[in-house]
């Protein structure tokens, strides 16, 4: 017989290539059970962030099984669980939740293609979010300054495209917001759609300022009633993480470029992206209602 053993360091998969002998049979067995695997599941549903390491103490004192950390985070990808970490999201209170399922409901046979959809975002200079391989991710660092700087947008877009967006570096009162929808929101939305359009903000206290409020009651075809606390529902909020993305790849190295580069990547963004995002009211309604008013991922 022909000494396989002898030939060195050889993974299961090689030998058992070389011997016609079936993986399964070949490799050791493995040393978590099908009652370990049921006892794990348990754990992770009681409690989803347990660390691997408790896992193996847990699989030490309860079945007298020693593994590496690295194998309960396998046996983990098996079941079918990924290491995350859960994004932030305000918290909705019943009484919001039912006021989005009732503002769903009622907003059921609106024409999303006539609305003009509109907000504030911040731009960091330096933001530090494009993920990197590396074989010594610990010694992987970005010099970022101390004082980081940033930039405000508003920016407003409707189905037929881009309307305008407009950056300043000052804080927004309802003086500066009705300047911005004078001179940067009513001509783009003429242009598109004439006298035909309702317009789309949230319910931040500059928008509902007593300025604001007289300038939208005789200059706005229509305005439509939004939700407090419902970033989720507003598809110019995936328009701004694209933005971002986009302007963080071409690396600003200081305020004016960043300036710049967001202004040329409003302008950029594909027109069939913004169709879409419009086009996603529908599901984004349907959503509100199927989640009883909860947050919805789009």
């Amino acid at each position: 017989m022909y000494d396989y053993y002898n030939l060195g360091h050889l993974c299961a998969a090689e030998i058992a290539r070389q011997t016609k002998i079936p993986v399964r049979t070949v490799r050791r067995p493995r040393k978590i059970t099908l009652e370990d695997n049921r006892a794990i599941g348990q754990w992770i549903r009681r409690n989803n962030e347990v660390t691997a390491q408790k896992i193996v103490k847990k699989l030490q004192s309860n079945f007298d099984l020693t593994v590496f950390r690295w194998v309960a985070q396998r046996q983990l990808h098996r079941l079918g669980y990924e290491n995350v970490l859960p994004r932030g999201t305000p918290m909705l209170t019943n009484e919001q939740k039912e006021r989005r399922v009732q503002w769903a409901l009622a907003h059921k046979d609106d024409d999303w293609n006539q609305t003009v959809f509109s907000d504030e975002t911040a731009h960091q200079l330096f933001r530090n979010t494009i993920r990197r391989w590396s074989k010594h991710a610990q010694e992987e660092k970005k010099r970022i300054p101390k004082n980081k700087q940033k930039i405000m947008v508003w920016g407003a877009f409707s189905n037929k495209g881009q309307i305008s967006c407009y950056s300043f570096r000052t804080t927004m009162d309802g003086p500066l917001y009705v300047k911005i929808l004078r001179k940067h929101l009513l001509t783009g939305a003429i242009k598109q759609f004439g006298s035909r359009w309702r317009y789309q903000q949230d319910n931040d206290h500059k928008h509902t300022s007593k300025i604001a409020k007289q300038f939208l009651e005789k200059e706005m075809p229509e305005t439509i009633d939004w939700l407090s606390n419902s970033s989720d529902i507003n598809p110019i909020e995936d328009m701004w993480l694209i933005l971002k993305r986009r302007v963080e790849k071409r690396k600003s190295s200081n305020i004016d470029e960043l300036d710049q580069f967001l202004y040329e990547e409003w302008k950029k963004v594909e027109k069939a992206i913004i169709n879409n995002l419009v086009n996603s009211m529908k599901s984004r309604r349907l959503a509100i209602i199927d989640l009883k008013g909860e947050k919805i991922n789009c």
